[in-house]
């Protein structure tokens, strides 16, 4: 209670859990910049230090070069980097890795939540995506204990949970993923791809990796093609947008908490378009 006798209002938070340090740039960093535009406290977590992401530095090494990279980059936004304790390629929907998850969302307790979708290109992003699902309806639940990790309680309700955009738009077929939910985010590409190009070490990695170079330009090309989209939708200019589902399964909130916060640059999928 407040000294005045009226309830204390909770601090308005987001948390982007990613499977890898960039991830959570890629994806969502414009959105993310508008939320701490209105006045929400932002987290920003990595499931692994990307120990796999490169064919130069030993693990130890790669790791400590993209923790500094990953807290770099949440520097620029003024957001809060947490490290959940996993490596490349052993992201596991286990005992261990559930209440790790868990135990971060109530350390965080925030009312908006962002990751993987279910369904992309490697298990890491899909493992990611099933363990925050899980820790978004594990986290209200007293007596699930995760006090092996940290002693903070029980959060008050499970928090809107949305998953942001596949590598290239598509699942694991092939098949293109519409979104549901595009965000406008013509006015922070630029830090968007300031937030990106912190992550110096994979600009090395996937040219050797996936022979693809210059990733902060697709990055910036993808953008536009939702941003294509989303001007479409909404019959006004919009050049860059990312896009996003918002999970709708039993007891998760179906209000959507992104849209109302942000009305000025969400655009929603009509009911009557492809």
């Amino acid at each position: 209670m407040s000294e005045g006798g009226g309830k204390i209002e909770r601090r308005r938070i987001a948390l982007a859990i990613g499977a890898h340090p960039d991830d959570v740039e890629i994806s969502c960093a414009g959105t993310l910049r508008l939320l701490a535009g209105k006045g929400f406290e932002i987290h920003v977590a990595t499931m692994t230090l990307g120990d796999c992401g490169s064919k130069d530095h030993s693990a130890n090494e790669i790791q400590r070069i993209r923790r500094s990279e990953a807290e770099s980059a949440c520097a620029l936004l003024g957001a809060a980097y947490h490290y959940v304790g996993s490596h490349d390629f052993s992201i596991f929907h286990d005992d261990a890795h559930n209440r790790r998850v868990t135990a971060l969302l109530r350390e965080v307790s925030p009312q908006v939540v962002l990751t993987h979708p279910p369904s992309d290109y490697i298990s890491d992003h899909e493992m990611t995506s099933v363990l925050v699902r899980n820790a978004c309806f594990y986290a209200p639940a007293p007596n699930y204990d995760t006090s092996s990790v940290n002693h903070s309680p029980a959060i008050p309700a499970i928090p809107h949970l949305y998953y942001w955009d596949a590598v290239e738009g598509v699942d694991i077929y092939g098949r293109p993923v519409p979104p549901q939910m595009w965000i406008a985010i013509d006015d922070q590409i630029e830090f968007k791809s300031q937030m990106l190009a912190c992550h110096r070490s994979q600009r090395d990695w996937l040219r050797a990796q996936h022979g693809m170079d210059e990733y902060i330009e697709a990055m910036r090309a993808w953008c536009g093609v939702r941003g294509r989209e989303a001007a479409a939708m909404a019959n006004r200019r919009i050049e860059y947008a990312e896009a996003f589902q918002q999970h709708l399964g039993h007891a998760y909130p179906h209000t959507n908490l992104l849209a109302e916060v942000l009305a000025e640059n969400a655009v929603l999928r009509r009911p009557d378009a492809g």
